[in-house]
């Protein structure tokens, strides 16, 4: 008689069966969110059949709603949106979170409004995209403790849960190329209607008085229009001055490219006699001639983050209020002369 106890499986036997890595078997067998659903079952199967215990899958996740501005994600700035939302749709598949999503007008998110479109959803938790609540609704959602994360927003309160680029280092980074290329008079084109806009403002104010005989002016935009054409005309405006600046930092890539277009049809040489830096790495970044130096921003990064911050609500909704910044970084491109200036 063989008096031999028969091992039991270990984490890495299972791992080795379902060809995956031991912290993906750990992670299934503790029942964590982050695993595609896929996954989650091949291990579950590959443990019951070689008699590994497993513990009750945990309850269902909570659905979560998504409400975009839709003068933001229609217009210019759809492609920026649209790599937030697939972010959001990942996250939320991976950890078997219901999810929707709703376009509307940022003016009529009301309380009543926002109640109707999650009771429509189905949804407990609030994902609100490009949209700073107002007063009304800021004080429905924390009367009523919905959970809720700003995505691409930044709450000055600390009252909601958010993720955003670093708005502020990124501005602060994207001005110090143009200063480490030897320029010292440098425009700032930007609308300053967001929290996290004002915060790259910031970034380029504090850039410009870190160096002494530096000088920048804040080049206001209405952003009514079209950003390109809005940007071209007030650059050509700024050039008939004969102000001597001979750089600008963007608010994003589109008002950018309206630089670009003001400045080569000034007769300057971009980048010798005008540098440009933009923000956010857009596709039409890739279009320009020549290609426009910029900061990227990881925008799918930002939705599986935000749905990462949701689940922790969901886990404890009296938590303090947490805020995520993701890191945005240079992208090399032909509107900054000194390659020194590419990769500070």
């Amino acid at each position: 008689m063989n008096d031999q106890k028969i091992r039991r499986p270990r984490q890495a036997d299972i791992a080795t069966l379902a060809g995956v890595s031991v912290s993906t078997v750990s992670r299934v067998l503790a029942n964590e969110p982050g695993i595609s659903e896929s996954v989650r079952r091949q291990i579950l199967k590959v443990a019951a059949e070689n008699g590994y215990p497993v513990k009750p899958a945990s309850e269902a996740v909570a659905g979560g709603l998504a409400l975009i501005a839709s003068d933001g994600v229609t217009g210019t700035l759809s492609v920026f949106y649209e790599a937030i939302v697939d972010g959001l749709r990942a996250g939320a598949a991976e950890a078997g979170m219901p999810f929707e999503v709703r376009l509307v007008r940022e003016d009529r998110t009301t309380p009543d409004a926002v109640r109707d479109y999650m009771q429509t959803a189905s949804a407990e938790g609030l994902f609100l995209v490009g949209i700073d609540p107002n007063e009304m609704l800021r004080g429905w959602l924390q009367a009523s403790m919905t959970p809720t994360v700003l995505v691409n927003g930044t709450d000055p309160r600390m009252q909601f849960d958010g993720v955003s680029p670093a708005n502020f280092f990124g501005a602060y980074e994207a001005t110090g190329r143009l200063i480490k290329a030897g320029h010292r008079r440098i425009l700032h084109l930007s609308g300053s209607h967001r929290h996290t806009i004002r915060e790259r403002v910031r970034g380029f104010e504090a850039a410009i008085n870190a160096v002494p005989g530096a000088e920048g002016r804040f080049v206001s935009l209405t952003l009514q229009g079209s950003p390109i054409r809005e940007a071209h005309e007030r650059t050509a405006a700024a050039l008939a001055e004969n102000a001597g600046f001979t750089a600008a930092f963007c608010m994003n890539d589109f008002i950018a490219v309206g630089v670009l277009e003001a400045v080569t049809e000034a007769g300057l040489r971009v980048p010798v006699d005008f540098a440009i830096v933009g923000f956010d790495d857009l596709p039409c970044a890739l279009m320009t001639n020549p290609r426009l130096s910029t900061m990227r921003v990881d925008r799918a990064a930002l939705g599986r983050e935000a749905v990462s911050l949701m689940l922790a609500r969901f886990r404890n909704r009296t938590a303090p209020a947490r805020h995520i910044c993701q890191a945005v970084v240079p992208v090399q491109g032909g509107t900054v002369p000194n390659p020194n200036a590419e990769n500070p």
